[in-house]
C-alpha cells in the first residue's frame, strides 16, 4: 500500500496535533483523507459534511493536480505522492471599523496626455525604459491603465504603492474605513500621523506625493451587489484586496460578467495565496473554492493574526501580475495558485482548473447577475446591527455581577499569545480549539460567561456549550475589546 505525504495547512494544524505534514498509508485520497479523520476526529468537520462528502471550500491536490480533475476521492496513489489540502481563506477584519469621515474627496483632472513623456517622467521611469519587455511603449501602455483596488488594506497598501511608482494612470480606491493604530503594523501606505483619518484621504495624498502625474480616484463606499458592476466597469484590471467571503465571491462574480481579470491574494498568519482569475482564459475563483466555509471556521485576521510583512510580499505578487496583464508580458498566475509559507520561506505552486460546471463562468452559467453574498456566505448583512445568536451580557452588567456575592466563573478562549497581551483578573484560559477536552472543569459552576477579543470566537464556544446541554452560559459582548472601552480604559485593545 502506498505511502503518501499530507500536507496541512496553517489553519487546520491545530486540529492535526500541530502537524505541517504527516505520513499516511492509503491507495486512493479517500483511503487517506479517510485515515487522516480517523487519526485527528477533531480535524474531520472541516473535511467532511455530516453526509460525509467532502467540503466544497476545501481543495484536495495529489502533487499539483486538483483531484477534481482527475477521479476525485477515488484518485489512485503511488508511493512517494503528496496529497495538499487547500482551505479557502479570508484573512482581515470580520468587519469594518466606522464609515468615513465627511471630508471632502477633491477629483484630480483627467489623466495625463497620452503623447511624449516629459523629461522629468522620462528620468522617473528609466529603469523601465531599459526594459525590452517594458520600453516606452510598455510605459504607455501602463500611463493608459486603469486599475481598481477593492481595499486599501494589508494587500492593497503594498500593491497601491507599486502601481502608483511604476506610472499606472489611474488607480481606484475601494474603502469606507478610518486608519486604525493596529493596522500600522502592515498597512505600509500610512502613518502615525494618520491614525483616525479616513483612509482613502491618507492613501491618496501619499500616492499623489509619490507619483503627482497619476489618477487617483476615490470610492467612498462598501462594495456590493447593488454598485459593484457600476465601480468596476470603467477598470481594465480588478486587484482583490479583500478581507472576508463576501466581498471576495462578490469581486469574481462581478469580474466574471464584466470579463475582467482578477488579481486574487489572501492571507492567514504566516501563509498567503496569490493567483489570476480570468474566465475569459481560465478559471474563476468559484472553480476553486465553489462554496464559502460556514461562518466563523476560517479565523480573520483579527482574530488568529498576521505576520506583518506577509500582506507586503503577497501585494507586491499581486502588483507584479497586475502590471505584467497590462504589458502583456510573461506568464500569469491564470490557471496556477502559487502558495507561499513565511515560516519555511518556501513557494510551491499548483494547478487550477476552470470548472465545466462553475455556477458563473462555465459555457452554461445557472448564475447570470450578482446575487446577496453576505446571505450566500451565511453570515449577518454588515450594516445590520451584530447577532451572535447566543445569550449576551453586557460589559458594564459583568462589572456589576463579578463584584456581587456569586461571581459568574469567567472563561478566556483566546490563544495564550492574547492571554499573554492581557485578560480580565479571575478568568480561566481554555483556548477555544481545546474547550471539548475541559468541558468537565465547566460542569461545576453556577453561571458561565465566556469572552474573546471582540466577541466572536466567544460567540462560537458559547454555541458549542449550549448545544452540550449547559443553560447557564452567556457570551461577553464586544469581547474584551468592549470591556476596555466601557468599563476600564487601562484594560490594553488590540
Amino acid at each position: 500500500m502506498a505511502r503518501t505525504t499530507v500536507k496541512v495547512p496553517t489553519p487546520l494544524r491545530s486540529f492535526a496535533g500541530g502537524a505541517s505534514e504527516l505520513s499516511l498509508e492509503g491507495a486512493t485520497v479517500g483511503a487517506v483523507l479517510g485515515e487522516l479523520a480517523d487519526a485527528h476526529p477533531a480535524l474531520r468537520r472541516h473535511l467532511f459534511t455530516t453526509e460525509g462528502r467532502l467540503r466544497s471550500f476545501v481543495s484536495i491536490y495529489v502533487n499539483d493536480e486538483d483531484i477534481r480533475s482527475l477521479e476525485r476521492e477515488a484518485t489512485p496513489l503511488k508511493e512517494g505522492d503528496v496529497v495538499s489540502i487547500v482551505p479557502a481563506v479570508a484573512g482581515g477584519s470580520p468587519a469594518a471599523r466606522g464609515r468615513l469621515a465627511t471630508e471632502t474627496l477633491k477629483r484630480r483632472p483627467a489623466g495625463p496626455d497620452p503623447g511624449a513623456f516629459s523629461t522629468d517622467e522620462l528620468r522617473r521611469y528609466s529603469r523601465h525604459l531599459l526594459l525590452s519587455e517594458v520600453g516606452m511603449a510598455g510605459q504607455k501602455k501602463l500611463r493608459a491603465a486603469k486599475v481598481l483596488l477593492v481595499g486599501t488594506g494589508g494587500l492593497g497598501a503594498p500593491t497601491a504603492l507599486y502601481l502608483a511608482a511604476a506610472g499606472v494612470g489611474e488607480i481606484g480606491l475601494v474603502d469606507f474605513d478610518a486608519v486604525d493604530l493596529s493596522n500600522l503594523q502592515r498597512q505600509v501606505l500610512y502613518s502615525t500621523r494618520d491614525v483616525g483619518r479616513p483612509k482613502l484621504v491618507a492613501a491618496r495624498e501619499r500616492l499623489e506625493g509619490l507619483n503627482p502625474g497619476i489618477r487617483i480616484v476615490p470610492h467612498e463606499v462598501r462594495l456590493s451587489s447593488e454598485n459593484a458592476l457600476e465601480i468596476l466597469a470603467p477598470y481594465d484590471v480588478i486587484v482583490d484586496g479583500t478581507d472576508n467571503f463576501p466581498t471576495r465571491y462578490l469581486v469574481n462574480d462581478a469580474s466574471v460578467l464584466l470579463k475582467k481579470p482578477n488579481v486574487y491574494g489572501s492571507i492567514y498568519r504566516f501563509e498567503g495565496q496569490v493567483s489570476v482569475f480570468d474566465a475569459r482564459h481560465g478559471p474563476c475563483y468559484r472553480c476553486l473554492y465553489p462554496e464559502p466555509p460556514p461562518p466563523g471556521l476560517v479565523p480573520s485576521c483579527a482574530e488568529a493574526g498576521v505576520l506583518g510583512v506577509l500582506p507586503g510580499l503577497v501585494g507586491v505578487l499581486q502588483a507584479t501580475e497586475t502590471v505584467k496583464l497590462i504589458l502583456g508580458q510573461g506568464d500569469s498566475l491564470i490557471g496556477r495558485l502559487l502558495l507561499y509559507d513565511a515560516l519555511s520561506l518556501k513557494f510551491r505552486e499548483l494547478k487550477v482548473r476552470k470548472n465545466p460546471h462553475c455556477v458563473i463562468c462555465s459555457a452554461h452559467p445557472t448564475q447570470t447577475q450578482l446575487i446577496d453574498y453576505p446571505a450566500f456566505c451565511g453570515v449577518p448583512n454588515p450594516s445590520a446591527p451584530a447577532d451572535t445568536g447566543v445569550p449576551q451580557v453586557e460589559p458594564e452588567a459583568l462589572h456589576a455581577e463579578l463584584d456581587s456575592d456569586e461571581p459568574p466563573f469567567l472563561v478566556d478562549v483566546r490563544e495564550p499569545g492574547e492571554w499573554a497581551i492581557t485578560h480580565l483578573p479571575g478568568a480561566h484560559l481554555i483556548p477555544k480549539g481545546e474547550l471539548a477536552e475541559h468541558v468537565d472543569e465547566l460542569t461545576r459552576a453556577a453561571k458561565l460567561v465566556v469572552y474573546c477579543r471582540s466577541g466572536v470566537r466567544s460567540a462560537e464556544a458559547t454555541r458549542f456549550l449550549l448545544d452540550l446541554g449547559f443553560s447557564n452560559v452567556r457570551t461577553l459582548h464586544g469581547g474584551i475589546n468592549a470591556w476596555a472601552q466601557r468599563v476600564d480604559p487601562s484594560v490594553p485593545q488590540y
